[in-house]
């Protein structure tokens, strides 16, 4: 019989410091039999579309993601098959040709803006987490992330943040936090709250170790 995997949900706004708080969580446990799985990976395969068309895309709506495919992947892996993540080509604006092989593994951590909009992924999380941090750091974080690693002009990512981010995060991010167990304020900066849930998930690891 295989032993279901440990689900950890870590969401929050772009440019919140959920990516730092899951990779702190994740480095915490290196011993152990880990993965990080990014919602962002799950972007739609848009390879049909003109570029032009993928341009439009609004990247901070649920409608962005592949949700089934995200949610079918867990399930493989709950069931201790291997699968094949996607990888997004930002420049590109669709899915590339490459994917990641992922081995199943006893702790699973899924990060994204929007992982706790669907009931059905937070069905398959033992743990959600929310990282709340206030706004003008989320769009400083995001123009330095956009610029430097998307290839994004400044006027292009403030024209997105103020017509489309801060909107859409208003809409479906912010109203998520209700269905976290635990809101963790200021990111990636508050060691006490990433401390307190590194404990947390070694005696939930250590209790099904016993069954």
């Amino acid at each position: 019989m295989v032993k279901k995997p440990i689900v950890i949900g870590v969401a929050g706004g772009t440019g919140s410091g959920k990516t730092t708080v899951a990779k702190e969580i994740f480095q915490q446990f290196n011993e152990q039999s880990i993965v990080l799985i990014e919602q962002d990976a799950y972007y739609k395969d848009q390879s049909h579309l003109a570029f032009e068309e993928r341009l439009q895309t609004n990247y901070d709506h649920p409608f962005a993601f592949d949700n089934d495919l995200l949610l079918e992947h867990l399930q493989q892996l709950a069931r201790g098959e291997g699968i094949e993540k996607p990888v997004y080509d930002y420049k590109a604006h669709t899915r590339s040709d490459d994917v990641i092989v992922i081995d199943p593994k006893d702790v699973i951590i899924v990060e994204g803006i929007l992982i706790l909009e669907d009931e059905r992924l937070r069905n398959m999380m033992d743990i959600k987490l929310f990282v709340d941090t206030d706004a003008d750091i989320r769009i400083i974080r995001r123009l330095v992330r956009d610029i430097k690693e998307r290839g994004r002009s400044i006027e292009s990512v403030i024209d997105q943040y103020t017509t489309v981010v801060r909107p859409m995060h208003l809409q479906f991010i912010e109203p998520t936090k209700r269905y976290a167990d635990v809101v963790i304020p200021e990111g990636g900066q508050n060691r006490v709250a990433i401390d307190l849930m590194v404990t947390k998930i070694r005696t939930i690891i250590e209790e099904k170790a016993i069954l």
